[in-house]
């Protein structure tokens, strides 16, 4: 009896549907801000795009931290399957970050708090890094305190 329970276990996790998770696209003159909807790509420093399970296209942040505002905004992030950042440590310039192949899952990130550099909107921001050591370096020369992943995990896993 236990050998058949088994068997149909592992027949029945089969059959599940595989959730594809959506790759990060380009950044266009297109993509609006979520919450200003101006032109992101006008903007300076690391954006963030986010997308739910029941949204084709990414919804598109100015800045990190509105993204990560808009993780435990009551009412806002419903059904998030990924969110990215960009890896400002691969970033040729903070005004006008590449606007593809730098995108890294958040939660793979270290992030820089508290420092001189703003971002979108000329807020303060969280800026995101893949290499803590790059992290680290930035936190040197601009001022703030890098933070691991694990402290934003409740809210961007």
């Amino acid at each position: 009896m236990r050998f058949l329970l088994c068997i149909m276990v592992f027949f029945m996790a089969g059959c599940q549907e595989e959730v594809k998770i959506p790759d990060p696209v380009p950044l266009t003159r297109d993509a609006e801000g979520f919450y200003c909807n101006m032109i992101v790509i006008d903007h300076p420093g690391p954006k963030a795009q986010v997308y739910e399970t029941d949204r084709a296209q990414a919804i598109w942040f100015t800045s990190v931290r509105d993204a990560l505002a808009y993780m435990i905004l009551p009412g806002e992030a419903q059904h998030v399957q990924v969110i990215y950042v960009h890896d400002m440590g691969q970033a040729t310039s903070w005004d006008k970050p590449p606007i593809h192949g730098i995108w890294i899952k958040a939660k793979e990130a270290f992030y820089v708090v508290e420092s001189r550099k703003r971002g979108g909107m000329g807020a303060k921001e969280t800026i995101p890094f893949r290499d803590e050591a790059m992290a680290r370096a930035f936190s040197r020369e601009y001022g703030g305190r890098v933070w691991p992943t694990p402290i934003f995990h409740r809210i961007i896993s």
